[in-house]
């Protein structure tokens, strides 16, 4: 079974599982797919962490598709510009390209299939044309004075820009992937080749080149070339590295360590446990606790997370340390941002979290890609797959979005811009510097059963992909809701602490929450605090899931919201 945020790259997931590939083979398929039909959201030159499960031996791994920070780029060099921030757009927040990398190392690792099969829907669809989603149309047109006087490589793919539903083809893209597609030797040989041509081969050069010779409007208001060189892709291998977790609903519940943000799901799945929460608790006492929780957690990871050797993440994710949290929640919102100390560690937040200029008065319209021009939402794709044999991969490829960073002249795709979620201010375990992983948003996510059943889950959205998914799994796993049901029910999420992605705003108490919830859960909350925005009944949250159930049964499920995300099997 295959769910994720489009249907055709479900469909084409389905069919590599019903012409004998595994899982993973059908992950690698799909997620090339996406790249193709949700420009917006993702792209080849994006990121990709991956997280799956092997059924014949019960290994569950992670492989690291973020990209890390050029070798130029330091924080002097961006003060050296007048920048405190580093651009939300434009080469000079480019990093390592991941995605590829990583989908290539899954399908060496644990795939079956041949790379010109995985490749081959991808590039049928760049070269054919698919029906491009309202989303990516309005996005483009929302851009498209941008692309034309300024990104001219964009406006050759995305010029004039195309009306909803209609055929949309990436000629650049096409030709790129059937290059890298065309390599001869064992399957084995045939990855590997394609890899090189990517990170030392045309795709480096035609980065190397781009990045360093051709300066390019960003979100500063100015032109800048970048830092990122041939030599960062050609040092740069996806990794595979082990989950971290906890228990909880006498389940196991798997996420990236602290290089990305999912421990802050674990941390608050492990407060709302020692608080003893239900999923049948009032509503207003259960979104208030949720939130509250939320804000800790997050708390947490703005002073402790990032790709640092020295996080102190087996405290965080301790019981004891959750029931300490715990008991800070309290009857009305807390203002402010309360990090915990960790080892009798002092805490330590980005002095600019203080900046006036970062708070905004309203609680809605924040996503991943910001650009000069604010483009219809957009963020992130996610896919879950589940095989006949128990294998399960949940990924969420991100970056490279169409809005965000030029095309490369000639390749059909867009860099990440993922070195924004850095911060330009020493000594933080999120500060930039040559050759470290941003602190991704990006949290793919694995539930296991002491049986061997459980299920692959995540969403998009940002600072949001591990709050959407706390409700979706109290409802899941303590409510007995099925996985469509706990997903199609209404959701919520915070936004007091501040963004990950330029320019990091964030509204003070704020919550946004589907009017599905009721009028008395938005008046309730509103009474004790929280700075309540209404988005509507259908708004939040892009979630999907596939698993296996006790009884053997193949399980899946994908988001209603946006009428695009699909579940298929058989």
């Amino acid at each position: 079974m295959v769910a994720s945020t489009h249907w055709l790259a479900s469909g084409v997931g389905m069919r590599m599982l019903e012409s004998g590939g595994n899982a993973f083979d059908a992950a690698v398929a799909a997620g090339f797919t996406l790249t193709v039909v949700e420009p917006h959201m993702n792209g080849l030159g994006g990121d990709a962490p991956l997280l799956g499960h092997r059924a014949s031996d019960g290994h569950t791994f992670v492989i690291c598709g973020q990209g890390t920070a050029p070798a130029l780029a330091t924080i002097d060099s961006f003060h050296d510009l007048g920048l405190d921030l580093v651009p939300g757009t434009g080469h000079l927040a480019a990093v390592v390209p991941g995605a590829f990398g990583a989908w290539l190392d899954l399908l060496a690792r644990y795939g079956t299939l041949p790379l010109a099969d995985v490749l081959a829907p991808a590039i049928g669809y760049a070269r054919d044309g698919y029906p491009i989603v309202p989303d990516a149309a309005h996005t483009i047109s929302a851009v498209a004075d941008l692309f034309a006087d300024h990104w001219t490589s964009s406006a050759e793919i995305y010029l004039p820009a195309p009306s909803p539903g209609s055929r949309f083809t990436n000629p650049q893209l096409a030709e790129t992937l059937s290059r890298l597609a065309d390599q001869k030797g064992t399957r084995e040989q045939q990855i590997e080749a394609a890899r090189r041509a990517f990170y030392e081969g045309f795709v480096a050069e035609a980065v190397d080149s781009f990045v360093s010779g051709t300066p390019v409007l960003d979100s500063s208001g100015r032109l800048h070339a970048g830092f990122l060189r041939g030599s960062d892709l050609a040092g740069w291998r996806a990794t595979e590295e082990p989950t971290v977790s906890v228990r909880f609903a006498d389940r196991t519940i798997h996420k990236t360590a602290a290089w990305g943000q999912g421990p802050v799901l674990l941390q608050q799945l492990a407060m709302l446990d020692a608080l003893g929460v239900t999923a049948d608790a009032d509503p207003v006492d259960l979104v208030h606790t949720v939130v509250e929780v939320a804000k800790l957690a997050f708390a947490d990871r703005e002073a402790w997370y990032g790709d640092v050797p020295d996080v102190p993440l087996a405290t965080l994710l301790s019981s004891s340390y959750a029931a300490g949290r715990a008991g800070l929640v309290g009857a009305t919102a807390a203002e402010g941002l309360l990090p915990g100390s960790p080892d009798g560690r002092t805490p330590r937040l980005a002095a600019s979290l203080w900046d006036s200029s970062h708070v905004v008065t309203s609680a809605f319209g924040v996503g991943e890609p910001v650009t000069t021009v604010r483009p219809a939402s957009g963020d992130t794709c996610h896919l879950d797959v589940v095989d006949r044999w128990g294998n399960r991969i949940s990924a969420t490829p991100s970056g490279g979005w169409l809005q965000s960073s030029p095309a490369v002249p000639g390749l059909g795709f867009s860099l990440p811009t993922r070195a924004q979620m850095f911060w330009l201010e020493p000594g933080l375990p999120a500060s930039l510097a040559p050759g470290r992983r941003p602190r991704t948003t990006l949290s793919p996510g694995m539930v296991l059963d002491d049986d061997g059943s459980g299920l692959a889950f995540g969403t998009p959205g940002g600072d949001q992909q591990d709050q959407w998914t706390v409700p979706f799994l109290l409802r899941h796993l303590l409510g007995g809701y099925d996985l469509q049901a706990a997903i199609d029910a209404p959701t919520w999420h915070s936004t007091h602490v501040p963004s990950s992605f330029y320019p990091r705003t964030h509204s003070p108490r704020g919550v946004v929450v589907e009017s599905r919830l009721g009028a008395h859960v938005l008046t309730g909350l509103a009474g004790r605090g929280h700075a309540v925005h209404d988005a509507g009944p259908w708004a939040a949250g892009r979630l999907s899931a596939a698993g296996t159930r006790a009884d053997g049964l193949l399980v899946a499920a994908a988001n209603p919201r946006g009428m695009q995300g699909y579940a298929v099997g058989r």
